[in-house]
């Protein structure tokens, strides 16, 4: 049996920091934030987890080229015992958006289950492979609005979707290194996605929303910055490592444009710890 350490490596648990945020700011924007909401950001982290595992399962013998430390090559975890978790995340994932949000929300929570999958199965290493990651991250925004008015999440769906295109192209890039140009690119993609996460805020809910967001930039944008200055695999991986553990400050700021204020805080409040316990252990 594997050990508890092994498959919280192998899931990249503390990445899933960057999760329940998701389905807040979509709950927010949909005016849906209730009971309800708890519940749909834990089938949310329980999808996240499954996809990290079927992620590595896929990746299996390419791991075992560049990353033999990961926990399947190093044999620390039995590939079958990795596919089973992944089934099993996926199945709990699913039942427990259903049991809370009901069939809207099964509407949502089997799409993306199936982006997740068709994601580290099928697209990931093709050209749509940032496509379709973004439309998993958009999908999970939309299963927290389910419910609700779900056609005012549509924008912050669209935003956490660009911001995750840019962290999944500078992913490609983190084992081999990139051309500066790309995380150029990715940088000017933070700096549309974080202007995009103030617009059209209520005048009395302007300045939190844009000092959510502004941080988030340069957390994220000082990381690329670097990675364009040097964009050696370690720079670019410490880039990819700082889109995700900064995107709940991006998440905060749309629950804040929202007019949840206080919650926005406290979504926002997973980035630094994230990004603590990232030295624990990778989210890439």
């Amino acid at each position: 049996m594997p050990r508890l350490a092994d498959l919280a490596e192998l899931v990249r648990a503390p990445a899933a920091l960057s999760v329940p945020g998701d389905v807040v700011a979509g709950a927010a924007a949909a005016g849906t934030l209730g009971r309800r909401t708890p519940a749909l950001a834990a089938a949310s982290v329980l999808l996240y987890w499954a996809g990290m595992a079927a992620n590595d399962w896929a990746d299996r013998r390419l791991d075992a080229v560049e990353r033999p430390e990961r926990p399947i090559p190093s044999g620390r975890v039995a590939p079958g015992a990795a596919l089973g978790l992944a089934a099993g995340l996926t199945a709990a994932g699913v039942a427990l958006a259903t049991a809370a949000g009901g069939r809207r929300a099964a509407t949502v929570a089997v799409p993306l289950a199936a982006a997740v999958w068709g994601y580290d199965l099928a697209a990931k290493s093709t050209a749509a492979g940032p496509a379709v990651m973004a439309a998993c991250r958009g999908l999970d925004v939309l299963l927290g609005a389910t419910g609700g008015r779900a056609l005012r999440a549509v924008p912050a769906a669209v935003t956490v979707a660009a911001h995750t295109w840019t962290v999944t192209a500078l992913s490609r890039r983190e084992v081999t290194g990139a051309d500066a140009a790309l995380p150029l690119r990715t940088l000017a993609g933070t700096a549309l996605v974080a202007a995009g996460a103030v617009v059209r805020p209520r005048p009395d809910r302007a300045a939190l929303p844009a000092l959510l967001a502004g941080w988030y930039a340069a957390r994220y944008g000082a990381a690329q910055a670097r990675a364009v200055a040097d964009p050696r695999a370690g720079r670019v991986r410490a880039a990819v490592g700082a889109g995700i553990t900064g995107l709940p400050a991006l998440q905060g700021a749309l629950t804040a444009r929202a007019g949840a204020g206080l919650l926005g805080l406290a979504v926002a409040a997973a980035a630094p710890l994230g990004g603590r316990l990232a030295r624990r252990i990778s989210p890439t």
